[in-house]
């Protein structure tokens, strides 16, 4: 059996907020981190400091020190409409290559699903998807789990080692993910090679480019019946995976990213985004990667993470 408590290095207490104000509690009074209460938590975080497959990439490296940066902003956050109980598991253990890393982190979070907990996983790079993506066909099987990718890159990339651009190839062509399963949204058509888009055009991958969701009166509005139309005919809803490489967000929102553009979704998109994947009571896992707190400004960009997961632990009611 997995221990997920030696695989993993608990979290930095100083990081854990308080105001001393019984009249304004902070999240860091209310997330628990101690072993005896992991088995009542309803949501557990869980960070993977490494930013190996971004080099393997050819990105900037930063992404590493994202957890921290996270953490740090959003256990200053208010309790407001949290009710529900959320532990923090701490940070992968990052020993070894980054195919061990993700080895031992499909292990970690396939025994979390297992034990019944949704998750909110802080990259780190973005090619932890493929961890998260072996965990949910492992616990559901490749029938039963949707995968979305909000991102500004495809990531399909054919490469020699796996890395940030190649997670979605990877869990496709190992059967773990089914094609017609997978969404892509919010990509960037002059980030987007002809010859990876043909690639998911022709597996018949679901396709939601961001002019498409500019084009909506509602930017979740595409993705809602998308997903919609993939839950009939099957008894109960299907689990969902929501993977949210920050650089889907415009620089001017989310500056501190692996790869920033000028273009993408707008902040409030973003988050009606991630409040669209916590009204849904199948979402397993909610994964935010590729921050990079080196070229952040004024941490705008792990503030705009911690209130998505504040909003993901509300059930996204607020």
């Amino acid at each position: 059996m997995t221990d997920i408590f030696q695989l993993t290095n608990r979290p930095d207490r100083d990081l854990f907020f308080s105001r001393q104000d019984p009249n304004d509690p902070r999240l860091g009074e209310f997330v628990y981190s101690e072993p005896d209460h992991y088995s009542a938590a309803e949501i557990v975080i869980l960070g993977c400091p490494q930013d190996e497959g971004v080099r393997r990439n050819g990105g900037r490296p930063g992404a590493s020190e994202a957890p921290t940066a996270i953490r740090r902003q959003f256990y200053k956050l208010t309790t407001m409409n949290i009710r529900r109980r959320v532990f923090d598991l701490g940070d992968m253990i990052i020993d070894g290559s980054l195919e061990d890393v993700h080895d031992r982190m499909t292990a970690v979070v396939t025994k979390l699903l297992q034990d019944g907990k949704r998750m909110i996983v802080l990259g780190g790079g973005n090619d932890i998807s493929y961890a998260d993506g072996c965990a949910m066909s492992e616990v559901y099987g490749s029938d039963w789990w949707i995968g979305v990718n909000i991102d500004s890159h495809l990531d399909v990339r054919i490469a020699e080692q796996r890395n940030s651009g190649t997670p979605y190839r990877q869990l496709l062509e190992e059967g773990h993910l089914r094609p017609d399963y997978f969404y892509e949204v919010a990509f960037q058509s002059h980030f987007c090679s002809p010859v990876y888009y043909n690639y998911i055009r022709d597996l018949d991958v679901q396709r939601i480019p961001l002019e498409l969701l500019r084009s909506r009166a509602e930017a979740d509005l595409e993705l809602k019946e998308m997903i919609k139309g993939k839950f009939i005919g099957h008894s109960s809803s299907l689990n969902t995976f929501f993977g949210f490489d920050m650089d889907a967000v415009r620089m001017a929102d989310a500056p501190g990213t692996s790869a920033p553009s000028p273009l993408g979704l707008k902040a409030s998109e973003f988050i009606q985004l991630v409040k669209y994947a916590a009204s849904l009571a199948n979402t397993k896992i909610i994964e935010f990667t590729e921050v990079n707190p080196d070229f952040d400004i004024d941490d705008r960009t792990s503030k705009l993470v911690a209130i998505g997961m504040h909003r993901f632990c509300t059930g996204g009611t607020s």
